[in-house]
This record gives C-alpha cells, sequence and structure tokens, in this order.
C-alpha cells in the first residue's frame, strides 16, 4: 500500500469516527459519545479509534469545532456577502433559523443542545462550547451596531440569541416546523422591520 493511500484511508477512518461521533452527540449528547460506543458503531477496536482521537474529550472537542466550522459555512458566510446593514443582519438571522431546521444531524443543533449540557460544568469542552456562544452574540452585536437601528443593542442581541433555543426546542420536541416562521418574524418586530415573512 502506498503512503498517500495509507494517508487517504486513515483520513477517511477519522472522518468516519467523526461523522458518527457528531450522529450520537446529537440525540444522546456529548457526554454520550464514548470510545466503545464508537468502536461497536463502526466495528472497530477500542485502540483503533484511539488512534485518530486520544481521549474522549479530544472526539468531543473536534466534534464541537466540526460543527462551528458548519455553522460558519452555513451561517455567516453566506450573509456576509451581502452589504452590512438590516439586510445582512436578517439574511445572519434567517440562516441560523434555517440551519436549526436542517443541520444534518439526526438531533438537531449540537451546539444549542451542547449549551444545555454543560452550561453547569467546567473543562476545556465547557470553554469551547461557552467560547462558540460568546462569539456568535459578539458577532450578532457588532452586526446590529453596523445596521445603525433606533434600538437597544444589547436587548436585541438577548432577545435573538435566545430565539434560537427556542425554535430549536419547538422543532426538535414539538416537530413544530411552523416555528421556523415565527422566529423570523420575532426577530423583525425586535429589529423594528416590516413582517415580510
Amino acid at each position: 500500500m502506498s503512503p498517500r493511500r495509507s494517508a487517504a484511508e486513515a483520513r477517511h477512518t477519522k472522518d468516519s469516527i467523526l461523522t458518527t461521533a457528531l450522529d450520537i452527540a446529537s440525540l444522546d449528547g456529548l457526554e454520550g459519545v464514548t470510545i466503545g460506543r464508537l468502536a461497536t458503531e463502526l466495528a472497530m477496536s477500542k485502540s483503533g479509534v484511539l488512534n485518530h482521537f486520544s481521549t474522549k474529550q479530544t472526539l468531543q472537542l473536534a466534534a464541537v469545532h466540526r460543527v462551528i466550522a458548519d455553522f460558519q459555512e452555513r451561517v455567516i458566510q453566506p450573509a456576509m456577502r451581502l452589504p452590512e446593514g438590516v439586510q445582512r443582519l436578517l439574511a445572519l438571522c434567517d440562516n441560523w433559523f434555517d440551519y436549526l431546521a436542517d443541520t444534518g444531524l439526526p438531533g438537531g443543533c449540537l451546539l444549542t443542545a451542547a449549551a444545555a449540557e454543560f452550561d453547569g460544568r467546567e473543562g476545556e469542552v465547557h470553554d469551547a462550547v461557552l467560547k462558540s456562544w460568546r462569539s456568535w452574540r459578539s458577532f450578532l452585536r457588532a452586526e446590529l451596531l453596523r445596521a445603525r437601528l433606533d434600538i437597544d443593542v444589547d436587548q436585541a442581541v438577548f432577545e435573538i440569541v435566545a430565539f434560537g433555543p427556542g425554535l430549536n426546542q419547538a422543532l426538535q420536541l414539538h416537530g413544530d416546523h411552523a416555528a421556523i416562521r415565527h422566529a423570523k418574524r420575532a426577530v423583525r418586530r425586535t429589529l423594528g422591520q416590516p413582517d415580510t415573512v
């Protein structure tokens, strides 16, 4: 076997482990991801999993970072192609809500669930989840300031950030897909914009 093929196969195996970990975590939480469970799901040995992710925490952090990258690609990057102001701000929120409705994971948004799962804990995974939410709040605040709306920016950030977990619960717990439109309308009311949804 050539070194190039061996490296490609190793990357494929690592990606398969992480993909399976994300599916499990979205349904059972990040604490539900164990080396033993992954080994069983993927018909691998525990040592085979550990060759790619040395600890459970390493795997949990990789899952968090993968979801953050996906969020950046699907929510933030498309909106940033728009000029700064209300149009971009609404696109960010609409993209976020559309993402929550279809994360590609069987249990919905991993970061939203992880925020509740790790809110009272300490450690690197808690810190990574907290950092991702703080970054999102700061980003929204900066975009609100750029939009120069005649509103209380801190209040608007609080409300917009609260809409996401509320929508995620409506979707995941209640199966209420009409909540996507309600969340988009709520953002427009918070921003004092016409309800065009």
